[in-house]
């Protein structure tokens, strides 16, 4: 049995329909759909499956549905007994990766989202943020672009994605001017993001401190598996400092490939996303040629992947 990475998607991979074959098919999917109705005060079920999108992609609505879908698989796969190596999820991911490493039950986990979600939203209706993708430049050309773009408001780097994929983030002029720096230096493409703010900037600061009081009434147990965190890209254990970097997570950069590149440096060639869509296997192809990614998003990618564990060949 090789040594396994699970990898959790964030906000940006759901889809009208998520879920829904899992929900028809297994009834303690179905139940935690209920439960997740209870917690929020919503049909969470009827919006992931049925929309519309205009109201899915509302971030109240988003992160939960992302995060209840995950959760969803890793409940699934429980009967595998699979023992991961590390859990590591992207941004909201983190939350689900959590859940599977054994340190937050699904409720604190989807209250913690919920939380979360409703004040990000309103810190992004409180001002006039968004974010780009830079594609084509790396780290080292993308920071004297955000500190040149400062002249004209709030921006920072808030996504490293792969080697050569960086999203930035700020206010929308800042924003604009980076994008437009970005082409002049090189880069293959400069776009500018349909998101409903700034998130992992400092516009996103009013949420992070009341964040802050919400994750303290949380119960964090130390994971039985290391977790590699968004903030820093090293493996966490202990609950206290889960806490601390899960709050940190709201205005400061997302490490993903920094993340993916020190569980690579560990050995592990195979990662498995679940969750909905592609968006984690596509970044690991970008930057690690010789790792293995999977997806387990529906239920027949479950299937699929249950008999290939079953025959030795994961």
């Amino acid at each position: 049995m090789q040594r396994i990475a699970f990898l959790f998607p964030g906000q940006g991979a759901q889809y009208v329909g998520m879920a829904k074959d899992l929900y028809d098919s297994r009834p303690e999917v179905r139940d935690l759909y209920s439960k997740a109705g209870k917690i929020l005060g919503c049909d969470l079920a009827t919006i992931s499956f049925q929309g519309p999108p205009e109201v899915l992609v509302q971030t109240r609505y988003t992160q939960p549905a992302i995060f209840t879908h995950s959760v969803a698989l890793w409940t699934l796969m429980e009967d595998l007994r699979l023992q991961p190596a590390f859990t590591a999820g992207h941004s909201l991911g983190e939350y689900s990766a959590l859940v599977a490493a054994g340190a937050l039950s699904f409720e604190d986990g989807l209250e913690a989202v919920k939380n979360r979600s409703l004040l990000m939203q309103d810190a992004c209706e409180k001002s006039d943020g968004t974010m780009a993708a830079i594609i084509g430049l790396t780290e080292k050309e993308v920071q004297p672009i955000c500190r040149e773009a400062r002249a004209y408001g709030i921006i920072q780097p808030a996504n490293f994605n792969s080697k050569d994929q960086i999203a930035i983030s700020g206010e929308r002029r800042a924003v604009e001017k980076g994008a437009e720096l970005a082409k002049e230096r090189g880069a293959k493409r400069a776009i500018l993001l349909e998101v409903a703010g700034a998130f992992h900037s400092e516009l996103m600061r009013p949420a992070q401190t009341r964040f802050k009081q919400a994750l303290d009434k949380l119960q964090v147990k130390k994971p039985a598996v290391p977790v590699v965190a968004n903030v820093n890209a090293e493996p966490v254990s202990e609950p206290s400092q889960i806490k601390e970097l899960l709050t940190d997570q709201i205005t400061m950069p997302v490490l993903w490939y920094q993340s993916v590149e020190r569980m690579y440096r560990e050995g592990i060639r195979t990662f498995v996303e679940i969750g909905p869509g592609r968006v984690l296997q596509g970044l690991l192809k970008r930057s690690f040629k010789d790792a293995k990614g999977m997806g387990i998003d529906k239920l027949t990618d479950l299937e699929k992947f249950a008999e290939a564990v079953k025959v030795g060949a994961v």
